[in-house]
């Protein structure tokens, strides 16, 4: 619950950043609703969104058990680790598993104690709402209700209802708040206000959801301005006259559309300044790439065949014991000091393991023969020959019951599967001993389905310990991923000696999945210290240095930019020119056709709109000489492409720049 609230916080305060850097002050009221409705819903929707495997940044581990003996090289009985990465975003990533102590709980009670405050809050506006609607006399005008107050406070609009003080106001003022307000809820704005509540109950904590309610709040009030304007009947300044008179100081319910003093100077700035151009409706498709971004970087890869679930690793674990049947043949082949086995009961089922050959003091040569071997768990008894250093026989496995007996008083239950288990356990030769050792290293809670990963790489006591110098709290979660990609003291020594002073242990899981040291971690962040001084890049970001591993960004990448004058490039530009693929020779494709100092905003908006040094060249052909980048996106944006200006230079529409045709396209729509 709580990694999927603070995804929802990370995107909601990334979209306000996004709305207040670049649409803020744009005009484009009714698209800026559209907006700040569909990243309200977004939010909730997109940490639950899997992303497509190719294309995920987040590393997810998944350990697939395998039967071994303790005799076999460690490299060769490593579990399957399957990868994806993770983040920004532009990452699940990438994402970490909460601990939950006593801190964190103390947290989850805290939030949902805010939650219910909140709701609470929430319900009591919507009963204090109704109960003015229904209680006080209204007069019914169409499907509008104008509910007559006798207090002194502002107009508000709810629903469809009207609250307004008529002997307050003059008439012209009185007619032009009605008006105002039915605009109000002709275009259900009480919509996107309870949106914004609910998302308020459950991002209380977050400062940006509160921004982005006033956000969405002035937007509206922008738009229903906007379209007050537009009346025939109503005169700019008679309009500001008014909102003037009505503005009140008052705090008002927050479910309602409403009158506010602070709003005032800003609607009417915005009642008075120049339209946005169409050009730069370009800004807007930045918001998708954003979206993918965060996906990609984040949200659990889709990738089922290789994640399991808990379930599915049960079934693969009793599939493993199921293979392990108590009885069948034998085909065994010499290999220097070892003797591998393989162990098949039927067409389907099989398996193979390696013993040291000393276990096997009395192998049968060129005759048949019986031998045996003895583990705590039982005994294999084996009849066949060995000829040469290949051989074959049958086989039974007899359990030791004493053995469960000693398990069980441990807490070890394995006599549910009978002798399935009994002989899995043989195999790896899983010792009481063993499991009194983790118990004695802090680990009580055990199981057989642990036991049989922790056994199978060879996870011991000198191990364990060596781990816990440097990490004294790891669970035995950690240790499996720990030994099957090689972490050890030394390694965690080095990431934290790189300035990683507190690493987690699931980020040195990722961090040496990615293949990670402590030397990649030093020259990345001396890749990036000049940058970081002029451009606060938090260089030495965990998330930034997977990133950059990911995405293969290395010193020769960002010197290939500083060559053409790119010398002070954020992380987070060089990893959205990694992921856009903006290459220098791209960059330099646009300078041979006369944009020497190109932006980063404007590369990536010539990327996403794909746009190509080609197009720009077919628009000076037409006579536009003088252009400029806007007005090629806001071209493009629209539709008024080469073939288009053809199409109405043919037809007589001959024009001396860019912007004429943009607005012929705008008129003609298509």
């Amino acid at each position: 619950m709580i990694p999927y609230i603070l995804y929802t916080a990370l995107i909601l305060s990334a979209c306000f950043v996004f709305y207040k850097l670049l649409l803020q002050k744009e005009t484009f009221f009714r698209l800026n609703r559209l907006v700040l409705l569909f990243c309200m819903i977004l939010a909730f929707i997109l940490p639950l969104v899997p992303a497509p495997y190719q294309l995920s940044l987040r590393k997810v581990a998944v350990h697939k058990t395998v039967v071994v003996t303790n005799n076999q090289k460690e490299k060769d009985i490593a579990p399957l680790v399957k990868e994806s990465n993770t983040q920004p975003t532009i990452v699940e990533n990438t994402e970490q598993i909460i601990n939950f102590d006593t801190v964190v709980q103390a947290l989850i009670y805290l939030y949902w104690f805010g939650v219910v405050v909140f709701g609470i809050n929430f319900l009591m506006q919507i009963i204090i709402l109704v109960y003015r609607a229904y209680s006080k006399s209204f007069i019914q005008d169409g499907k509008f209700r104008i509910v007559e107050i006798t207090d002194d406070k502002a107009p508000c609009s709810f629903a469809n209802n009207i609250f307004i003080n008529p002997e307050k106001y003059e008439w012209e003022t009185y007619n032009q708040i009605l008006l105002h307000e039915k605009i109000h809820i002709e275009q259900k704005h009480t919509i996107d206000l309870l949106l914004a509540e609910l998302v308020l109950i459950f991002q209380w904590f977050n400062p940006f959801a509160w921004q982005w309610r006033k956000a969405l709040e002035i937007n509206l009030e922008f738009l229903t301005d906007d379209q007050m304007l537009q009346q025939h009947t109503v005169e700019k300044e008679s309009y500001q006259f008014s909102l003037l008179k009505v503005a009140a100081p008052q705090f008002p319910l927050s479910l309602t559309t409403n009158y506010n003093q602070s709003l005032l100077k800003k609607r009417i700035i915005m009642m008075n300044s120049k339209k946005s151009n169409v050009n730069t409706t370009w800004k807007y498709f930045f918001l998708l790439p954003l979206m993918v971004l965060f996906v990609c970087l984040f949200n659990q890869p889709a990738a089922q065949s290789q994640i399991l679930s808990s379930k599915e690793k049960k079934e693969q674990r009793n599939e493993i014991h199921n293979e392990l049947k108590t009885e069948g043949n034998w085909f065994a082949e010499i290999k220097g000091n070892y003797i591998n086995f393989q162990f098949k009961n039927d067409e389907d089922s099989n398996s193979s393991n390696t013993f040291k050959l000393s276990d096997f003091p009395n192998l049968p040569r060129d005759k048949n023969g019986e031998f045996s071997l003895t583990r705590e768990a039982g005994t294999m008894k084996f009849i066949g020959k060995i000829e040469g250093d290949k051989g074959m026989g049958t086989y039974k496995f007899i359990a030791n019951k004493e053995y469960s007996s000693s398990m069980s008083k441990e807490g070890i239950d394995i006599t549910k599967d009978k002798d399935g288990d009994l002989m899995v356990f043989f195999i790896l030769d899983i010792k009481v001993s063993y499991v009194q050792m983790l118990k004695k290293q802090g680990y009580t809670k055990l199981d057989k389905d642990e036991l049989i990963p922790l056994a199978a790489l060879g996870i011991d006591e000198a191990y364990i310990t060596s781990i816990k110098q440097v990490l004294p709290d790891v669970d035995l979660e950690n240790l499996i991923p720990f030994k099957s990609l090689g972490v050890d003291k030394a390694y965690i020594e080095e990431i934290r000696a790189a300035g990683y002073k507190d690493v987690s242990a699931d980020k040195i899981i990722t961090l040496k999945a990615q293949g990670i040291s402590g030397k990649y971690i030093s020259d990345f962040q001396a890749s990036t210290k000049d940058e970081k001084k002029d451009k606060n890049r938090e260089s030495d970001s965990d998330d930034d240095v997977i990133s950059f591993k990911v995405l293969n960004i290395d010193q020769e990448f960002i010197d290939s930019f500083k060559k053409i004058g790119y010398d002070n490039l954020s992380n987070d530009e060089l990893m959205a020119l990694k992921t856009l693929n903006v290459t220098p020779d791209y960059i330099k494709s646009f300078q041979k056709v006369g944009f020497k100092d190109v932006s980063m905003d404007n590369l990536f908006a010539l990327k996403s709109l794909n746009i190509t040094p080609d197009v720009i060249t077919q628009y000076k052909n037409l006579g536009f000489t003088d252009l400029k980048l806007d007005d090629i996106f806001g071209a493009t944006t629209i539709g008024a492409t080469p073939s288009f200006i053809k199409s109405m230079k043919a037809k007589g529409h001959n024009f001396n720049n860019l912007e004429k045709y943009i607005e012929l396209k705008a008129v003609l729509g298509n």
